[in-house]
């Protein structure tokens, strides 16, 4: 039989690891703002993300596994030329080439673009506008940021407003993956 004082060793040492483990993955909120839907093809999906970026007024975060929508893109520009501050993060295998890329476009306009190394795929597909509020919003979903996503493929996408704690919660992981990623000038990309 161990000694009372062996127990709470043992007790005080099983106590430190489940301290020093990582916190849990996910996190839970109460529901507040406003949901809007969209199921492509048979909804106008891209007319839902040009509409959250259109409304963007002082932040606009973007990740983008692929990233070949031009009309995104221009849209995307038009926020940055308006004086929205926007920076881009994409999945570095998938956004490698020029050829067939949005992402020479914000480049070309002067958007901060990095893309994700780090992983075997960056499959992100986020806007993030005015996360400090009003106004704030997240789009989520399996909707890239493509023709074949409006016109060929059964994608969906979220957009949550007005709930800006949750909204901060994908702007502060959005921050996590920019500070791994490689900014990048041009393509193609060579890692």
């Amino acid at each position: 039989m161990r000694r009372p004082e062996a127990r709470v060793a043992a007790w005080a040492l099983a106590l430190s690891a489940c301290l020093a483990a990582p916190a849990a993955a996910s996190q839970r909120f109460a529901a507040e703002g406003e949901l809007e839907v969209a199921f492509s093809p048979r909804d106008d999906a891209e007319a839902v993300v040009l509409r959250v970026i259109r409304e963007a007024r002082r932040t606009l975060l973007v990740q983008a596994y692929v990233f070949t929508s031009r009309r995104v893109a221009d849209e995307i520009v038009a926020a940055h030329r308006r004086g929205v501050k926007v920076a881009v993060l994409a999945d570095a295998q998938m956004n490698r080439r020029a050829k067939g890329n949005a992402l020479p476009r914000l480049l070309a306009a002067g958007v901060p673009v990095a893309l994700e190394t780090g992983y075997a795929a960056a499959h992100n597909k986020l806007l993030i506008a005015d996360e400090a509020g009003p106004g704030c919003a997240v789009l989520t979903g399996s909707y890239n940021f493509s023709w074949s996503a409006q016109n060929r493929n059964a994608e969906n996408l979220l957009v949550v407003r007005e709930h800006c704690a949750l909204v901060r919660v994908y702007a502060d992981n959005w921050r996590r993956h920019r500070a791994e990623a490689t900014p990048i000038r041009r393509l193609p990309f060579n890692p």
